[in-house]
């Protein structure tokens, strides 16, 4: 039943998106704006707590795929959505596929400069990474059994910058540091788990007409 619910919830957001989408681009004849790739590292920390773990601290690797577009774009301002699929692994805790969007605010800087903010929520396939163990007992030893993992709900806030290498469809390249949230981890003890995440990725824009530069 978790799991039905689950799904039944992602299909809704992305059922919303799409309709939003369709409706944005029916009026104001905006497409897709770009698909950037990005690889991460991760730590499990409170908010804001292990920045520095993220460049020196072991690796959790990691990457997603995002698109989006925006709700209205200004010289200096931009009001987008984005849906983003990735993957990360954290050894002995967990596989993690995780399915989201984030809604969000960019300031345009000179020089191709840009600053945004993003926050939203999704879905997430939380996998065991340790050996899991039946109750049972084959040929006079404990077996493993494979899990296919549990479902979990995402929330997210995310910080970035990024420079955009020339106008039109140019490529970005960007650094964001991103607080997720998963839950429920373990319910009875340890119900939200928090990430601190780096990305560090690059976006090719799908626009192929040059951007007002900001003044």
């Amino acid at each position: 039943m978790k799991l039905k619910t689950a799904l039944s919830c992602l299909l809704i957001i992305l059922s919303t998106i799409s309709s939003a989408q369709e409706a944005t681009t029916a009026k104001t004849k905006r497409k897709t704006e770009y698909i950037s790739l990005a690889f991460t590292n991760s730590h499990t920390a409170m908010p804001f707590a292990s920045f520095s773990r993220l460049v020196t601290g072991k690796y959790h690797p990691g990457f997603e795929v995002s698109t989006g577009f925006n709700w209205k774009s200004r010289s200096k301002h931009d009001w987008t959505q984005s849906i983003s699929l990735g993957y990360s692994y954290h050894r002995w805790v967990q596989h993690s596929l995780v399915l989201y969007t984030e809604f969000g605010y960019r300031y345009k800087l000179p020089g191709g400069f840009s600053a945004d903010m993003n926050i939203g929520g999704g879905y997430m396939r939380a996998i065991i990474a340790t050996e899991a163990f039946s109750d049972g007992v084959r040929k006079g030893a404990q077996y493993s059994k494979f899990s296919s993992g549990r479902s979990q709900a995402i929330g997210t806030l995310t910080f970035g910058v990024s420079k955009k290498i020339n106008s039109g469809a140019g490529p970005s390249f960007f650094l964001q540091y991103q607080q997720r949230m998963q839950t429920p981890f373990i319910a009875s003890y340890v119900p939200v788990l928090p990430y601190n995440i780096m990305k560090v990725g690059i976006a090719i824009s799908l626009n192929n007409k040059p951007e007002k530069k900001p003044s």
